[in-house]
Parts: C-alpha cells; structure tokens; sequence
C-alpha cells in the first residue's frame, strides 16, 4: 500500500511526520459527540489519525483513496459472545438447521444421504437440529442406526448443551457411561437403557471419540469463519471459551489461534475467553495469590496480547440451555412439569471457582441462563467483589436469559454487564415461550430494562446457536418477534441506533477495549462497516436485509462487494 509522508510539529517544537496509509470520505456515525458526522477520514498504521478538512490536507499525495458515496458507515460489529472454533469446524459438518429440517423424518433423510457418500467405518457429525421445530422430540437412537446404515452417530443441538447419539456410538463409548457423576446426564428410557441423549457435561463420552482436533484444522476453521465474518461487517468477535469443557475443541485452542494468526487467517480481531477447566490453584507466592485464587500455567490472565488477539474473561458455566430445557429455574419449565433444569457443578464448587478466579486477577464471565442461575451467579460476585473490590471489574452474565427485576436491579448496583443476544428472540424464541409459558416469558433476554437501569448492553450472537449475523441480530433487538411472528417482550425493544450502539460500543465496553474500539475518534481502530442504507431510517423488517457494501480492519478492505 502506498502512504503519503507528511512533515509537521508537534506541540513541543520536535519535528514529525505521519505516515498515511488510506483516505476514507463517507458519511460516517462516529459514535462520538464532538464529532458524530465526519466526512472523510485518515489513516496511519491502523488507527484513525485525523478527520475532514485535515484528513484531506495530510492525504493530498496518497495513493490509496477510497469514496464511498452515500453508504452509511458505522464503526465495525463486534460480537461479543460467538464460538468461532466450533462455528468454523461445524461449516464441514452436517446442518440440520431449520430450515430445511421440518420433521424428524427430513432429519432422518438427511442423515442416510450424508452417510451414504461416508466409508463404512466413517463416523456421522451433524449440528443445528432443534427438537423444538421437528415435532418436539429428539432424534430416536434406533432410527439413527438405521439411517446411518450402522455408522457411528454424533448430532449436537442447536443449543450446544446436548446432543444425540445412536446405538454405534454408545458401542464406542462403553462403559464410560457409567462414569458421570454431575455436570450433566446420560437420558434413559423407563427401563434404564440410553436413549442417545446427552445432556451438557455428558457430552464429553462422545467427544472424547473425536476430539481433539489438530491446531492445522481449527487454523483453517478459524479462517474460514473469519471470511464469512468480514462479508457480514464483523470486525471483532469475543470466543467465548476455548480450550476445554464441552464447548473446547483442543487444549491446545489458543495455539490455534495463535497459528493462525502466523499463517494469515485471522483476519477479524480476536478475543478468546479460557475455559475454567483451565484453571487450578495458583500455587504462586503468597504476597501474589489468596489462598483460593485459581489460575492457569504461568499465571495468563485477561488483557494479555494485542489489539488482534488478546485474552479476554475466564468462561464458567453455572447451567445449561433454555430450549433443551437444563438451564436451573426457580420453577419448573411450562412444558415439562417437575423439571428444572440444574447447576452445572455443585454450587459450593461453582462458587469457589468463580470466587477464585476473581482473587487471581481474572474478568470472570460466567453463564447463567435460568433465573435461579442468574441470581446465584451474582451472588459468586457479591461474594467475589466483598474479597476483593475492583471499582471496574466487568464481571460478565453470559446470555443472562431469566432475569427478574430483582437480579437485573442487583446487576446495575454491582456494575455487572450482561451479554443476552437479541437473536435468540427471532430464531428460537417460540421455543423459548414453550419452556417458559406467558408468565415468565416476558423476563428472557431483556435488552431495553438494562439500558433504563444505566447498564451497559453489548450485541452478540452466541454463534452457531443461531445465524450470528449482527444486521439480523440487531433487526431482531428492534423488532421482538419470533419465528412465528409471535410478539416476544414487546416492552425490551430497542431502537435501531440502540442496538447498533450495542453491537460496537457495548461489545468493546463488555471486554476492556472501547479505548482502541467501538466508536470512530482520533487515535482508534480505523474498523468499519459500509452499509448500503441506514438502518435506523427503515422499517424494523426491512433491516435484516440490508447489504453489507464493504469492512474495513484497521484501514485495509477485507471485503468489498461494491
């Protein structure tokens, strides 16, 4: 790239000059007050070094202009809760997402074809099926062994707490059925035999057939997934836990990353949450630690790296998943008299895990989707903060599905961020309304009630739960309304420019980098997205379909569809 060299001085009379890189000139929203509406922008060495008239004077000689007209032009999406890894692996997987999947029997078709094209020995891995919009009920082991001709079947649900195996696969795990202990469940029959369903921790029984995966495979995942990102305006992404539990793909996650960054496939800036698996005692001096902190090898902890990969929060998990009806609620599930749901560890467990994480240094981001999780979630960080107060601690709810009014005004009190993803609204929330009935649905995935309360809302997708891309998430944060067009929390609505506000200064504000983004202002990432019209001046549908028109990563088009 051609830069222009242009001589100066600065305000101490030593002489300087900047090298500019690019000239931008568009109709940008700023997100700042002192200068919401530039016109043109400058860049050097990835940051934004000046604006308007100056940005043409310092850019008179550059080579590289760019004008984009009438697009408008925001600072980048930042999704704020996605998994990458597992999005970009699942892109080689079977999708039985719906649609196309309608009936357990399109799903059952589904998987003869993909098996038919596999060896005899090949093992079936599919993603994405939803048994609340096949009928209501999961896959049947003995169909599965059927229609997989006696090949071994794996199909994770949509949520990512579950999944569902067949006769072939429980062969492989043997015994090791036997040997859960909490953390999840092995489903069975009224006479004692598994179903196939495997809830939460229980996963790990087939994982460990699979896993892990080589650090060349999720560097080729992570670029793929980087790709599509860039088509959608998605400049950061929070990885929301990496490494270990049911949701890692390999100990070796962050060398991935790290690889791929090597080969030139991380392409959109990348924060990575540590699975709390990871952790132990911190075993370091005791001026250093308390007793209880825990920490991982060498003592990592958030804020480590740079402005495109860093390490963000520890990821805990307190429950499970509201669709698959295990996340822990104060009563039962609507539709499933005498369930609800559970911890994911015993509480005392949880509690010293969290705790601990906090005394070590760490921003702890834990997920609680269930109201009875929620709430015991900020009771860990009453406890956390009373050990050891951090005036800006961050600490995370991740997804905070159920909250009443009680937790979200201990959330405000005690500044912690929630992370719910408006998306879930459009894509799953008939079947969230199915577990929670008219009552309690009114509580889930609340947006407007926290910005009233002062809290900060970022934008996320939790990707590939759902389609993660921001225009429909936000069209979604806007609009309230379910698959069915059913009205869903119609009082959480969020106006456009909020939930664009969201999905780029909240997402930076929820990990510690709204100092370099989230926002357009001098000295800032130059990362942003060009969009073929405004959301905030159209119909809510109408936002869904808007068209990306070009990203911008600190100054360099990574996707241009103009």
């Amino acid at each position: 790239m051609h830069a222009a060299k242009v001589a100066g001085s600065s305000s101490r009379g030593h002489d300087w000059a900047v090298l500019i890189d690019a000239l931008y000139r568009g109709r940008f929203n700023a997100w700042d007050s002192q200068r919401p509406s530039p016109r043109a922008v400058a860049v050097s060495g990835g940051r934004i070094v000046a604006f308007d008239d100056e940005a043409e004077a310092l850019s008179k000689d550059a080579v590289s202009k760019d004008d984009f007209g009438q697009a408008a032009i925001f600072p980048g999406f930042h999704d704020a809760h996605c998994h990458t890894t597992s999005y970009g692996v699942e892109l080689d997987q079977l999708d039985l997402s719906s649609p196309p999947i309608r009936s357990l029997d399109d799903l059952y078709e589904a998987v003869a074809a993909w098996a038919a094209a596999l060896p005899p020995d090949g093992f079936v891995v599919g993603s994405r099926y939803d048994q609340n919009k096949i009928g209501g009920r999961h896959p049947d082991r003995f169909r599965l062994d059927r229609a997989a001709g006696g090949r071994p079947v794996w199909l994770k649900h949509t949520s990512g707490h579950m999944c569902t195996v067949n006769s072939a696969t429980l062969e492989l795990i043997g015994a090791q059925l036997g040997t859960l202990t909490s953390g999840g469940a092995v489903v069975r029959d009224e006479a004692g035999e598994p179903t196939g369903l495997l809830e939460e921790g229980a996963q790990s029984l087939v994982q460990r057939l699979v896993l892990p995966r080589s650090t060349a495979e999720l560097s080729r995942a992570i670029g793929r997934a980087h790709e599509l990102y860039l088509e959608e305006g998605i400049t950061s992404v929070c990885d929301a836990g990496i490494g270990g539990g049911f949701i890692g793909q390999s100990p070796l996650e962050l060398a991935a990353y790290q690889r791929a960054r090597d080969e030139g496939r991380l392409r959109v800036r990348s924060t990575v949450m540590l699975s709390a698996e990871l952790l132990g005692p911190a075993g370091g001096h005791a001026e250093d630690f308390a007793a209880e902190a825990r920490a991982t090898a060498a003592g990592l902890r958030s804020g480590l790296g740079d402005e495109w990969l860093r390490i963000g929060p520890v990821k805990v998990f307190s429950d499970g998943s509201l669709i698959g009806r295990t996340c822990c609620m104060e009563e039962d599930f609507s539709d499933s008299p005498g369930n609800r749901g559970y911890l994911q560890a015993a509480p005392e467990e949880l509690r010293a895990l969290i705790v601990g994480a906090h005394l070590a240094g760490w921003q702890v981001a834990t997920h609680a989707i269930g109201d009875r999780a929620v709430s015991f979630t900020i009771d860990c960080y009453e406890e956390a903060l009373r050990r050891l107060h951090r005036p800006d601690h961050r600490l995370r709810i991740e997804h905070c599905g159920v909250t009443t009014d009680q937790s979200l005004h201990r959330i405000a009190a005690l500044g912690i961020v929630p992370v719910p993803q408006g998306r879930f609204v459009g894509e799953i929330g008939d079947g969230m309304a199915a577990a929670l009935g008219e009552e309690r649905s009114p509580l889930a995935y609340r947006l407007a009630s926290f910005l009233r309360a002062g809290i900060v809302l970022p934008g996320s997708s939790d990707r590939p739960v759902v389609d993660g891309a921001p225009l429909k998430g936000i069209a979604d944060m806007v609009r309230r309304r379910t698959e069915s067009g059913r009205p869903f929390g119609q009082h959480e609505r969020l106006s456009a420019e909020e939930a664009l506000r969201a999905y780029s200064a909240g997402s930076a504000f929820a990990e510690r980098s709204e100092a370099s983004r989230g926002s357009l202002r001098l000295g800032q990432l130059a990362d942003f997205v060009a969009l073929e019209a405004d959301p905030r001046s159209l119909e809510p549908a109408e936002i869904a379909n808007v068209k990306v028109l070009a990203t911008v990563v600190g100054g360099v088009i990574g996707f241009d569809a103009r």
